[in-house]
């Protein structure tokens, strides 16, 4: 395998077709190689962040507020108290005498001047080295003010044993449970989804459309009291099964609750997430409406995408994202408007992700886990991607090298979920492959 490779990191790399080998993953971040993965406090507040009625407070230097200020294109239908990011802004004094009385003192003003619905803590790195007791503090103010305050104890490396989504799952199921109020017979929670760009509204809007009653949306558009009541829905939907899966098998050991994977993404997920909860209700008059919800979009979709995919036939793409599922909808997608997937990648993808992945990728096709700059940078010349669909940290590797780039992350701004999001999708990879701008770039010689 190439130099570029690092010994330790080989088994983590595969080719569709020609590799029979079992991708190793699940594996913490190797030190040196400069991962693309991001720290546990990162993972547990994109995870929490959505919820607009709650007060995020970030405990440690003000660096860490600033890093994940507004990191998503999270969208709330009512309070905004999200977009807020409140620090504690430990300094050297509170390095070498302790926080903890700096961080009841902001807990009290804040939950007395913005009254929300309950308080998220997040413990940074330097708390976790100077041992600040968090947890007495939450409980403290908790008896004090009569709100849930849940501790988020983040510190440390994403990927490793403290796993960040873990971390926020296991405070969102402290909230679970604590409320009980009735919901109909056809309830669903949706987990996983961040309502990016509006996304969420879409889909409830489908669900909607079939007789569905969505009870609690975790996180996106995320209210305390929804997710306080969530355990009353008669079953969890997991998107993102990499930020979400703890959560729903903590649910359905407690509480009973089942759950099932689906995704959002492209027309034959879509159509799925629609189908499979229609077939858990056992009910008829459930699966007409979600045939006919369906046939409508369907119908309208494929003319225009009949078009995208003539003008795109035989572009190459590279996807790299944080959650699997995501890449498996990805290579669908692609593959209905022409565009043939050559590498393929997740920061946080399974063994079983990973088999799906090969089954459904071409031949030779390039499979990574947990990459880094430098062989993903290498990849896309060897393969000569014309577009590369990854986040924020994806996007400079891509416009250093030369070639198109498709925001698939939490900062975007469009829509891609559900049948529209099919067409904003097709209509932004068009526009960003065939733009006239890389004629004035290496990317013909990429090789």
């Amino acid at each position: 395998m190439a130099d570029y490779i690092l010994t330790e990191r080989k088994k983590q790399i595969g080719r569709a077709g020609n590799d029979t080998g079992t991708i190793v993953c699940n594996k913490p971040s190797l030190a040196g190689s400069v991962s693309q993965r991001a720290c546990v406090f990162c993972g547990s507040r994109v995870v929490l962040y959505p919820i607009a009625d709650a007060l995020h407070l970030i405990h440690g230097p003000i660096g860490c507020a600033a890093y994940t200020w507004d990191i998503r294109g999270a969208l709330s239908s009512g309070p905004e108290l999200h977009r807020m990011s409140f620090s504690t802004d430990l300094s050297e004094k509170e390095v070498i005498f302790g926080g903890e009385t700096k961080l009841y003192d902001n807990l009290i003003e804040l939950i007395n001047h913005y009254q929300p619905r309950a308080a998220f803590v997040y413990s940074t790195c330097i708390v976790g080295i100077i041992g600040d007791d968090v947890e007495r503090i939450c409980r403290q103010v908790e008896r004090e003010k009569h709100i849930p305050i849940l501790p988020v104890q983040a510190p440390g490396f994403q990927g490793s044993k403290k796993d960040g989504y873990k971390v926020a799952c296991e405070a969102l199921f402290k909230l679970v449970g604590t409320l009980d109020l009735p919901v109909p017979k056809y309830s669903i929670n949706i987990l996983g989804d961040f309502n990016l760009a509006g996304e969420l509204w879409i889909l409830m809007d489908y669900y909607k459309r079939m007789g569905i009653h969505v009870n609690a949306t975790i996180t996106g558009d995320g209210r305390v009291d929804a997710i306080r009541n969530a355990h009353n829905a008669a079953l969890n939907v997991v998107q993102c099964s990499g930020s979400m899966i703890h959560l729903a098998r903590m649910m359905k050991e407690k509480y009973g609750t089942p759950f099932m994977h689906v995704s959002y993404f492209g027309i034959e997920d879509m159509s799925d997430a629609l189908y499979e909860v229609a077939k858990f209700f056992k009910s008829e008059e459930l699966m007409d409406k979600a045939r006919a919800i369906v046939s409508e979009e369907v119908s309208r979709l494929l003319p225009d995408l009949q078009w995208y995919k003539k003008k795109l036939q035989g572009k190459k793409a590279a996807i790299y994202v944080g959650g699997a599922f995501k890449a498996i909808s990805l290579i669908k997608a692609l593959r209905l408007i022409g565009v043939k997937t050559v590498i393929v990648g997740s920061q946080t993808g399974n063994a079983d992700d990973y088999e799906i992945l090969k089954k459904l990728s071409d031949e030779d096709t390039i499979i990574v886990d947990d990459s880094n700059p430098v062989e993903l940078s290498h990849f896309v010349k060897e393969k000569k991607a014309d577009v590369f669909i990854g986040g924020v940290k994806e996007r400079p590797i891509a416009h250093k090298i030369g070639i198109g780039f498709c925001d698939h992350n939490h900062e975007r701004k469009e829509a891609l979920a559900g049948y529209v999001g099919m067409m904003n999708f097709a209509r932004e990879i068009y526009a960003t492959v065939m733009s006239p701008v890389w004629k004035f770039t290496n990317a013909s010689n990429k090789g």
